[in-house]
C-alpha cells in the first residue's frame, strides 16, 4: 500500500511527465505503476479538476477476541527464548512443549 504523501508526489510526477509530452502509460510503467492504480487514486467529480484520493479502506478498529493476553504473550516469548527451543520453528516448538505437558497455545 502506498502512502497518501507518496501518492500525491507521484500524481504530480506523473502530470509532469504527461505535460511535456511522455504518454501516461509510459510514465506509470517507469514508476513501476499500472494506469489503472492511478485512475483508482484519483477522483473526478463531474466539471472538476483531479485530487487525489485517500485510501478508502476501513481500519481495523477492534482486537480479536482469541488475543493472547499480556502475561500469556510474555510466557509464549519466555517459553520461545529458552536455550533449547532457540533454533526452532514455533510449529516445532508447540508440539515438543505438548509432549512435556505444557500448552501455552498454539
Amino acid at each position: 500500500m502506498i502512502p497518501f504523501e507518496q501518492r500525491l508526489k507521484i500524481l504530480h510526477l506523473v502530470s509532469e511527465a504527461v505535460a511535456s509530452g511522455s504518454r501516461r502509460a509510459s510514465a506509470c510503467t517507469f514508476l513501476g505503476l499500472t494506469v489503472r492504480s492511478l485512475q483508482r487514486w484519483v477522483d473526478v467529480p463531474v466539471g472538476a479538476a483531479p485530487t487525489c484520493r485517500a485510501d478508502a479502506r476501513p481500519l481495523r478498529l477492534q482486537q480479536p477476541t482469541n488475543r493472547f493476553s499480556d502475561v500469556e504473550r510474555a510466557t509464549l516469548l519466555a517459553a520461545a527464548n529458552e536455550p533449547e527451543f532457540g533454533a526452532l520453528l514455533p510449529s516445532q516448538i508447540v508440539p515438543r512443549l505438548a509432549d512435556a505437558g505444557r500448552y501455552l497455545g498454539s
